[in-house]
């Protein structure tokens, strides 16, 4: 997987409109829409990912329903997946959490390729990924 870095456009990102959460309890989720209403994105359809689900390709996982998994805690690393919305929208996503205090989560913008991944192969890329940035950082520290 390669990173690519965001812009600010208005364009929207490829995919259907909406968000799959993973790792969320379930007593996070109302917090977790709050920040999207703050932001103006309260009407972005949201499905929360369980543990069950990481087999399925994000393609099918993107077809459920809005609110699919709503109320039911996940145990899954905490990823915020995005589709369909603008890089600018995916910024202020961003800021949101980090100005919140929201804990840390994984992050990706659903492309052609990504999509016919499981998610449990998403998160496995994403999480070294991070493991990759945080050596890079490590060693421009020292």
């Amino acid at each position: 997987m390669t990173f690519e870095k965001v812009t600010a456009s208005d364009k929207p990102m490829y995919g259907p409109r909406k968000l799959l959460l993973c790792g969320f309890p379930a007593d996070a989720q109302p917090k977790f829409k709050t920040l999207l209403k703050m932001t103006g994105l309260a009407d972005l359809p949201a499905i929360w990912v369980a543990a069950a689900q990481t087999g399925l390709h994000l393609t099918d996982l993107l077809g459920l329903a809005d609110g699919t998994g709503e109320g039911e805690s996940s145990l899954l690393p905490r990823a915020i997946i995005v589709s369909g919305i603008s890089e600018k929208e995916l910024h202020m996503l961003m800021n949101a959490c980090r100005q919140t205090g929201m804990k840390a989560a994984l992050w990706a913008a659903v492309t052609p390729t990504s999509e016919t991944w499981t998610l449990a192969q998403l998160l496995t890329e994403l999480e070294a990924e991070r493991a990759a940035m945080r050596k890079m950082k490590k060693k421009g520290q020292e």
